[in-house]
């Protein structure tokens, strides 16, 4: 019995330090009583907890503070804050085309953010790893931490990621690029590695337009289309991580394929044009068809031009077939367009909702994200101070030594 208690007693600890952690972030000074309030724990197990915690580096207690006569019936409240600046987490995201980093403090308050161009598919992993060094060490410069600070590290990358981290897929790129080994061998840090999709979930949830929504899916939907999902506020990931993988939209009738909305906005643009369509988007691309950008056709139809408000129409059409779809599989209660295209596409959603009655007969909200094309690296950073606050009690801020030996 006593080696089944152990483990048990050893784990509801841990548990417990991460409801403290959690009610504590970003809520400045908290008593014992605001603590049982937020948690539902007793006070002794608030207050044991919260010793741990402060001997650890993560809480500071303040003095107490008597009336303003200096006396107070009993004893004085037990004052504690969360030290925000204890250490610091990194959230990553690799993207085809660009790497965004985000520096960010335990209350997930954004340090610094460094995005750099990263066309890097011919380069050896060790050289991959160099550019992600060079940009780790840029942000972590810029937010003015140290690198012994981060306790974590999470990566988004465009690939379906198991529920153990292990990228599955069968693109070379990933496979000769081991980030989580790379990066932890150079650096020790505690590496997580996720979907893109998946933390733009986590993220639209923690700071976006889908706060407080459990039932969700959030569409990266500017290159190309993919979708984090959650159930009843839990990521799902399925058997080998492709839960919410869109390659089936291929077999469906309207769509054919998972190329995002910049893509066929700017593609069709140019078939107007070449149908010598009366337009403003001649003069935009300056009689160069090939130029023409999804930037210009949604700048068009703002100004009412009707052959660009045409291509936004078929477009949307289009997502209205893709989002309902996944919507008569998942049944979310909100659908979030997000990534670099998300302030544009909010022109498509009029037409998106008129539609999706006739592909599914349960509508979701539609919406568009107001994160930007960062959304992704916010994401990282949730899962990273997600991890911390789970593993609090084994972790020790730079804030202090690491104490001899570890919690039991």
């Amino acid at each position: 019995m006593m080696n089944e208690t152990a483990p048990s007693t050893q784990l509801l600890r841990r548990v417990n330090a991460s409801a403290l952690l959690k009610a504590m972030r970003g809520a400045g000074i908290m008593t014992g009583t605001d603590l049982m309030a937020a948690t539902g724990l007793s006070r002794a197990t608030v207050i044991s907890i919260c010793d741990e915690l402060v001997r650890l580096g993560w809480l500071e207690e303040l003095e107490n503070q008597r009336g303003a006569e200096g006396y107070v019936k009993g004893r004085p409240a037990r004052r504690f804050v969360f030290d925000d600046r204890a250490a610091s987490v990194l959230g990553i995201d690799i993207g085809a085309n660009k790497i965004t980093t985000i520096v960010a403090d335990m209350a997930g308050k954004a340090l610094s953010r460094v995005t750099t161009p990263f066309r890097a598919h011919n380069l050896p992993a060790n050289e991959r790893a160099d550019v992600l060094d060079r940009i780790a060490a840029e942000a972590l410069e810029k937010a003015a931490v140290s690198a012994e600070s981060v306790l974590a590290v999470s990566v988004g990358v465009a690939a379906p990621v198991s529920r153990n981290g292990e990228v599955l897929t069968v693109q070379e790129f990933w496979k000769s690029f081991d980030v989580r080994r790379l990066v932890s061998e150079r650096h020790g840090w505690h590496v997580l590695l996720e979907n893109d999709a998946n933390l733009a979930a986590l993220a639209e949830r923690w700071q976006g337009t889908a706060q407080g929504v459990d039932n969700l899916i959030v569409m990266l939907a500017g290159d190309r289309l993919g979708s984090g999902v959650l159930e009843s506020g839990r990521l799902l990931h399925g058997q080998l991580g492709g839960f919410g993988e869109l390659g089936y939209l291929a077999n469906v009738e309207g769509v054919g394929d998972t190329i995002g909305i910049a893509h066929y906005v700017a593609l069709w643009g140019q078939e107007a044009l070449a149908s010598n369509a009366k337009t403003r988007l001649h003069e935009l691309c300056g009689s160069a068809p090939a130029g023409l950008t999804a930037e210009m056709v949604f700048a068009a139809a703002k100004n009412g031009d009707n052959a660009a408000q045409e291509v936004l129409d078929r477009v949307a059409h289009r997502m209205a077939r893709v989002i309902g779809s996944l919507s008569t599989l998942v049944n979310p209660e909100l659908v979030v367009l997000a990534g670099g295209v998300a302030a544009s596409a909010r022109a498509l959603i009029p037409v998106i909702e008129e539609q999706l009655p006739k592909y599914t007969f349960t509508p979701p909200r539609v919406e568009a994200s107001s994160l930007g094309d960062g959304i992704v690296s916010i994401g990282a950073i949730r899962l990273a101070l997600d991890y911390v606050e789970e593993h609090a009690l084994d972790l020790y801020p730079a804030s202090l030594p690491k104490p001899a030996h570890s919690v039991s």
